[in-house]
């Protein structure tokens, strides 16, 4: 048996020839075009190498570096630079050979050896032409051209170098200027009091303030003690004895004292002889009272004390002013020694503060520190950056002179003529037909894969079983005598009746295959796109069924064709058509006709086309008509659209016990088939049958002994005759 794939691959050719002979004779032309093509004219190739230049003596790094940077020019771009073409080609122009630079690139060829350690990089370049002088002058000039560009590529990096570094010298200049000038300030402003830290200087002014300190409080304390001991012997406080002091001493008081003594002492001799009254009691009352009051008014200059500090003390003046002198001194002693105390607790208070401000001085030292060190760094690192500059400029300078290329001629050019190839025409056309037919059989290939349509009936059957769908029967092609006639088994005779009464029986056998064993009354029928013969299947189908004796109802319900019924001689009714309704709603027997060829077969035509059959089969009447049929018929077979084309075959689903779908090689499309599959699946309520095959590539003998389903019976048989292993066959499909 012939496999599949071969099958296909003979249906695509004989539907893609034309296209695979027209790949066949476009490649066996091209390869005719290349046979009579005139051998080629004899060439000449200039041939020489250029090597890696020994490392030489320089006294510069610079130099050293740009020898080894210099190796870079090992590069076919490099080599075969534009402004270098172009000088080749103007040397050749006035040797009176014109070329383009682009075509010197062309003919040029050039092999660069690898890297290898201890072996110099060497360059082999290859001129051809069909002229040997251009060839060798070509070559020449290039190795010139090569040798004197890899030395001006040399001293062009110098160049580079030198002008980078005088242009970066101004600014590094600049940044080393700005970097001492702020050290300079800072040291200024700050560098005294580092200065003094780092002497110790600082340090000794704290110690020293401190030791003063202590000094001042043990002489503060001595004071204190003899200022208490002034103080007990006089009773008066340091304000009280200055004030007391400053009235004692004063001589107009001392004499105003003496006077209102003497007043008072006459007044006293006097008050026991004479009364107050007396003139000369009145007039001594009077001077003592005068006198009194300048000495308020004496007291009040000198305790006010003019712009002095006014003191403390005058309630009392005559009290006040009656120290004698060895109290007057001491009290003189405990004002300046109250004068000493406040000098020094002043003093104590600026050995605090200035104190304070030292250790606050100390403290800032590190950070100011810190800061000059880092002041210091960036000189330091600004003048190291511009000393390298300064060297590498010097040192750049001073490698211009020692510049050389880094190439040199290591074999120079040499000509010779390149040998042709000649290749026989038999061959080239025998090569060429041989792609041809590969491109042929190719390009029939691709035209089969971009095809989606399954051309043989084992393609569709592999398809099937891998979507787990019963196939109920394949069916050959059928013979008819003329193209518009349906091949249809009238006759009683016919050879086909075999294979569709199995497919009838094949339809029971999946039912009882089934879970709820029940039998198929109410049959649809229908396929995935137009042709695939549904209309056929379902015909002789029925045609199967009435002749096994049961009472059989095809019911036309493609609304949207013309009716089919005059193939088998009955004649559609032309009113029906306009009133689709009425024809579904009379009587069951109105519309339905009895087929007089085969006995117990009825049909009820098609009133198509109507423009809404969707109404028409959602009608109450459709549903009437298929419950009264459905009752009064042993078997009732709906010939319905394609799912592709709408929804009218699974509007009827409902009232149906289930689908067979029909396919057919060369009609059914895999896409189309597995999206009608998918179609099933969402649908839960749809029970599928099965499948079949129709105009398989078949004989009719093999159609009519085909079976894929196994009846209870032989599954019985093959329990007991097989082993355990053995697989069940698959119930129908319920989605």
């Amino acid at each position: 048996m012939m496999p599949t794939f071969v099958k296909r691959y003979l249906i695509a050719l004989n539907r893609y020839k034309w296209a695979g002979l027209a790949g066949f004779f476009a490649v066996l032309g091209a390869s005719g075009v290349v046979a009579l093509q005139p051998p080629p004219s004899q060439e000449y190739v200039a041939e020489g190498a250029l090597i890696e230049n020994s490392p030489i003596l320089t006294f510069t790094a610079t130099g050293s570096e740009i020898q080894a940077s210099g190796q870079g020019i090992f590069n076919k771009d490099i080599l075969l630079a534009d402004i270098l073409l172009q000088q080749v080609a103007d040397r050749l122009e006035q040797q009176s050979i014109e070329i383009e630079p682009d075509q010197i690139r062309e003919k040029t060829a050039i092999n660069v050896s690898e890297e290898a350690e201890g072996i110099r990089r060497s360059v082999v370049v290859r001129y051809t032409s069909e002229q040997p002088e251009e060839a060798e002058a070509a070559l020449g000039l290039l190795f010139e051209g090569m040798v004197e560009f890899s030395r001006f590529n040399n001293k062009a990096r110098l160049r580079s170098i030198i002008e980078a570094l005088n242009e970066r010298l101004p600014a590094v200049e600049a940044e080393l200027r700005n970097a001492e000038q702020r050290l300079e300030r800072y040291d200024r402003v700050e560098g005294p009091a580092i200065q003094a830290s780092l002497d110790g200087s600082l340090l000794g002014a704290i110690s020293s303030s401190q030791t003063q300190r202590r000094q001042n409080q043990v002489g503060l304390a001595s004071i204190e003690a003899q200022m208490r001991s002034l103080q007990s012997r006089l009773g008066l406080s340091p304000e009280q004895a200055y004030a007391s002091s400053a009235l004692s001493a004063d001589p107009i008081i001392a004499d105003l004292r003496a006077k209102i003594y003497s007043a008072e002492s006459q007044m006293e001799l006097l008050s026991p002889q004479l009364r107050p009254a007396h003139p000369t009691m009145v007039d001594l009352r009077q001077q003592r009272d005068a006198y009194t009051q300048l000495l308020r008014e004496r007291a009040a200059e000198v305790i006010g004390g003019g712009t002095l500090r006014p003191l403390p003390s005058g309630a009392e003046v005559r009290q006040d002013s009656s120290l004698d002198p060895a109290r007057a001194t001491l009290a003189n002693q405990l004002v300046g020694l109250e004068t000493q105390r406040e000098t020094i607790l002043q003093q104590q208070q600026t050995l605090a503060q200035s104190e304070q401000e030292l250790r606050q001085q100390y403290a800032s030292i590190p950070n100011k520190q810190l800061e000059r060190d880092r002041l210091a760094q960036q000189v330091v690192l600004k003048k190291t950056l511009y000393d390298q500059i300064q060297a590498k400029r010097i040192d750049a300078e001073s490698a211009e002179a020692e510049t050389v290329s880094s190439l040199t001629v290591s074999k120079p050019p040499l000509v010779r003529p390149v040998p042709l190839e000649t290749t026989n025409a038999l061959i080239i056309l025998a090569v060429g037909g041989l792609i041809g037919l590969v491109a042929g059989g190719a390009i029939v290939y691709l035209l089969d894969m971009l095809d989606s349509t399954v051309r043989t009936h084992e393609e569709l059957e592999n398809i099937l079983r891998d979507q787990e769908i019963p196939i109920l029967s394949v069916i050959p092609t059928l013979s008819v005598r003329s193209a518009r006639a349906l091949p249809l088994m009238l006759q009683s005779d016919s050879p086909y009746e075999e294979i569709y009464e199995r497919f009838r029986s094949n339809i029971q056998l999946v039912a009882n295959q089934s879970d709820d064993r029940k039998q198929p009354k109410v049959i649809l029928i229908t396929s995935s796109k137009g042709g695939e013969g549904k209309t056929v299947s379902a015909y002789n189908l029925a045609i199967a069924s009435a002749r096994a004796g049961k009472r059989t109802l095809l019911i036309e319900a493609d609304l949207r064709s013309p009716s089919q019924a005059v193939q088998i001689g009955i004649e559609p009714d032309r009113q029906a058509t306009i009133e689709p309704l009425r024809y579904y709603g009379g009587k069951i027997g109105d519309h339905i006709r009895l087929v007089p060829s085969v006995e117990n077969l009825y049909i009820s035509p098609s009133p198509g086309p109507q423009r809404q059959a969707a109404a028409i089969l959602e009608s109450s009447e459709m549903r009437r008509f298929l419950e009264d049929a459905r009752i009064r018929f042993d078997m009732v077979i709906l010939d319905t659209p394609a799912l592709s084309h709408n929804n009218d075959a699974m509007l009827l689903e409902s009232h149906t016990d289930g689908l067979i779908l029909v396919t057919r090689p060369n009609h059914t499309e895999k896409n189309v088939l597995l999206a009608v599959f998918e179609q099933l699946e969402e649908s839960e309520s749809v029970r599928l049958l099965g499948a079949v095959v129709n105009g398989a590539e078949i004989p009719i003998a093999a159609a009519a002994e085909w079976d894929d389903i196994e009846s209870p019976l032989e599954n019985l048989e093959k329990i007991e005759a097989e082993p355990e292993y053995a697989v069940p066959m698959r119930p129908p499909v319920e989605f």
